[in-house]
């Protein structure tokens, strides 16, 4: 009951794995993401294994439900391809409660930081703000 009601308060499906088989546009996108995760890789921050899909359009945003662990800080990248002229990200609790988040956004590339007080389920809405449809990647680092 929950997650239906983050769904209706953001407006977005729930997604919880890759959204679709590959698409030519999808490297593209996965390699947008690769260049903004990493810048931290620098910092010690792993990339995790794996990564989500799909296509956006403005005003239809995508969630992510991760799972998180109190302790580790977070980095979320998102590439997308050329059409996107601006993307952001944003996290909330399992509630639908907007968290506070480090943003980063250029040219259809975005991260946001995060360091969760609890572990548990989180949601990431990747958002397109501005541009046309698009296929993005959103993936993770951490430490």
């Amino acid at each position: 009951m929950k997650r239906e009601l983050l769904i209706f308060t953001l407006g977005a499906a729930v997604l919880s794995g890759p959204l679709c088989a590959e698409t030519n546009d999808e490297p593209t996108a996965r390699n947008a993401a690769y260049s903004v995760a990493g810048a931290f890789t620098n910092d010690g921050f792993s990339i995790r294994e794996g990564h989500w899909t799909g296509r956006i359009e403005v005003g239809k945003p995508k969630i992510v439900q991760v799972n998180l662990y109190a302790g580790n800080q977070y980095w979320f990248s998102i590439g997308t391809t050329p059409a996107a002229k601006k993307v952001s990200l944003s996290i909330y609790d399992e509630t639908g409660k907007p968290l506070p988040s480090e943003p980063y956004a250029d040219n259809g590339k975005a991260a946001a930081g995060f360091s969760p007080e609890a572990s548990g389920p989180y949601f990431v809405k990747v958002d397109e703000t501005e541009g046309d449809p698009c296929t993005f990647c959103l993936l993770y680092s951490y430490k």
